[in-house]
């Protein structure tokens, strides 16, 4: 009678197995997409703590040398006037004149803002880590008994859960 199990059990076996396999390609894929966003809050990160650094760095009654960007990395010397106000782009294509020292309390709580996001993208990724792995155990798992079932061990004592 196990013998007309056997074939049955390995589909199901079969079948939990795929399930699992599927299973593990979306948390993969989702896994991609959150170490794309974590690179993403990095780089965000960084560029606030250069803005902040530039920032500290004018000083309001001097004219100072500074680099400014034409685009694809190159870069020409520009000499910047005392500095009392600068424009802040708060999103929508809509900038907002601030004071120096409003400019950068609003960097340093966007650093903050882009560490709580980076934290939060490290959690998750930690989840689905230890969600894979435990796919895979219960994959192993599933193959083992496969094998055994395929051998006619089914009295062995290996069983899940």
């Amino acid at each position: 009678m196990s013998k007309e199990t056997n074939p049955q059990q390995n589909g199901a076996v079969q079948q939990r197995i795929n399930e699992m396999v599927q299973q593990s390609r979306i948390l993969e894929a989702y896994m991609n997409d959150i170490v794309a966003k974590e690179a993403t809050a990095f780089r965000l990160i960084e560029e606030a703590r250069l803005a902040s650094a530039a920032l500290h760095g004018i000083v309001a009654d001097n004219q100072t040398e500074a680099l400014v960007p034409v685009g694809i990395g190159v870069y020409m010397r520009a000499l910047v006037p005392p500095i009392d106000k600068l424009l802040v782009n708060v999103g929508a294509g809509t900038s907002v004149e601030k004071s120096k020292q409003d400019t950068i309390n609003y960097v340093e709580a966007r650093i903050k803002e882009f560490e709580v996001v980076s934290r939060q993208l490290a959690d998750q990724k930690q989840q689905i880590e230890l969600r894979m792995a435990q796919i895979q155990e219960q994959v192993n798992q599933l193959l083992q008994q496969s094998s055994g079932v395929r051998q006619g061990n089914l009295g062995t004592g290996s069983s899940t859960r």
